[in-house]
Formats: C-alpha cells, structure tokens, sequence
C-alpha cells in the first residue's frame, strides 16, 4: 500500500454522471503524494474512473462502510471526504492543504445549484434556504456534514470509524469532540451541491435522515415520548423558519410561495413518520 500525503475519499452509489463531474472538477487540482480513492457501494454496474484514481468496491452498503473502506485503503496522515455528487470549488484541494492544520476536524461550506432551468420547483427553492447550511452545524450544533470535511488518521485510531444506521456524520463528529478534538469551520474550503429537485427526491432525502436521527434518539419509553413532543413541535416550527424564506434574497416570489408550501408539507410529513416511530413502527 503506498504512502501518501492525503486521501481524498469518495463513497459512491450508482451516480456515475454526478460522479464523473466531480472527478473532472477534481483531477486538475491533484499533485504528487495526493491519493484519490472512489469507494463504490457495490452499484448495480461499477463507475468508471480516470487514473490515477484508485476505484474500491465495498459491498456493504451505506456510505459509512465506505468512507471506513477508504480509510481503511490508504496509509495518509490526512484524510479528506468529499461526496460523489459534489463539485469541488478550483481551489478546493489547494484550501485544504492550507487550511487542514486548523483543527482536528475541518467543515467547509456547501453552496447549492440547480440542475434544472429556472424557475425553481418547491424542492429546490426549500433547499436554497435550508440545506447544507454547515457553519450552522459546526458552530450551533457541534458537527459537520463529512460532504466536505478535512480529519487526520489520528482521529479514527481513537475513536474508530463511521457507525452505519444513524446520523453517521453527526455521531462521528461528536464521539471526536467528546475524546477531545478540535472542529472548526473554514469558510473558504467550498463545494456545491445540487438541490433536489422534485418532492420524491426531497421525500426520500428527509425519511432517511428521519430514521437516522431517530437511531440516535433510543428507544427507551423516555426517549420515544420525547421523539414524539418533537414530531408534535413540528408544526410550530413552520411558522418560526418561514421568516427564512421569505428573507431570502435567492428566491423570487413565486419561488417563495413554493418554498413555504414544501417547508409544510416537509415538516407535516416529518410529524407523522416521527410519531410512527415513536409509537414503535418503522417508516
């Protein structure tokens, strides 16, 4: 296994078009002692990959299994993961090496784009405003998305890796920061992500991360009457973040009233699943 400076890791599932987008915002900015390592969860056809890229294929699926696989693949000091369909800023590797001795731990920013012409659907225009938002998460809520996140190999020796069936990000960063490392946010590391662009796509999006953060609640009867006050909060939360849409110098009017009705029907689809779960039923 050679050594390398840095391991960029890549988990991927069956998106080989987003894939290949991001490898071809990648693959300029390589240099000597950079390792890049694209982790496929066993899709249905494996993706194809430029060299020197190195392609894994891991057959559990779930990209905590991946992003352990590719750690576990390389001998780095330094660990950076960005998602497959993520685009790296053309600084992004660059930032990185400059910025990564920060902290133990480096969240970046995600910016958001369309991949549909305007005018925005719902989706997108709920997404605008609310997705990604990770200085929110690494200031406020003590973790940062692993989308676009620096780490070292030190960090997995104390701690171990990803744990599949939960909040897999938010459970990794708060294991390290109860061992004692460090997490800041550094704005300049950027990426961009696509909005979902449909309710289905969005749909599925907040049902997974629904059941992983119910993973991370417990099961005990304490706990599920606690999920349960919070599926009931739901509905109240509407009316508290809908000054953010309506703020929002991105969206237009239109696109403004299609984000309102989706933060609805989101936060009321969001009560039931966690009310379904607090009752003991899968969703």
């Amino acid at each position: 296994m050679p050594s390398h400076e840095v391991a960029i890791i890549i988990p991927h599932y069956n998106d080989e078009i987003r894939l290949s987008r991001c490898l071809r915002a990648l693959m300029p900015q390589l240099r000597e002692g950079i390792h890049v390592i694209v982790v496929d969860n066993n899709s249905p056809r494996p993706p194809e990959v430029p060299a020197p890229i190195h392609l894994v294929i891991e057959p559990r699926k779930g990209a905590a299994h991946a992003r352990n696989r590719g750690v576990f693949e390389t001998k780095a000091h330094r660990i950076f993961f960005i998602d497959s369909d993520c685009v790296p800023a053309p600084n992004w590797v660059e930032t990185g090496l400059r910025t990564c001795h920060r902290a133990d731990l480096v969240g970046g920013k995600v910016t958001i784009f369309d991949e549909t012409a305007p005018p925005r659907s719902g989706a997108e225009a709920f997404e605008t405003v609310f997705a990604f938002d990770f200085q929110h998460y690494i200031e406020n809520l003590g973790f940062s998305g692993s989308g676009n996140l620096l780490t070292h190999r030190g960090v997995f020796d104390t701690i171990g890796g990803f744990r599949d069936g939960l909040s897999e990000d938010f459970d990794w960063c708060q294991r390290a920061r109860a061992a004692g490392f460090s997490l800041v946010f550094e704005p300049t590391l950027s990426v961009g992500h696509p909005s979902r662009s449909d309710w289905p796509t969005l749909k599925c999006k907040w049902r997974r991360l629904t059941r992983e953060s119910f993973g991370l609640n417990g099961c005990s009867p304490r706990a599920r009457l606690r999920w349960a006050l919070r599926a009931l909060a739901m509905p109240a939360s509407i009316v508290v973040h809908a000054s953010r849409v309506l703020r929002s110098p991105k969206l237009d009017h239109a696109e403004r009233m299609r984000a309102l009705i989706t933060l609805a029907r989101q936060r009321f689809q969001r009560m039931g699943w966690m009310l379904k779960q607090a009752a003991g039923f899968d969703i």
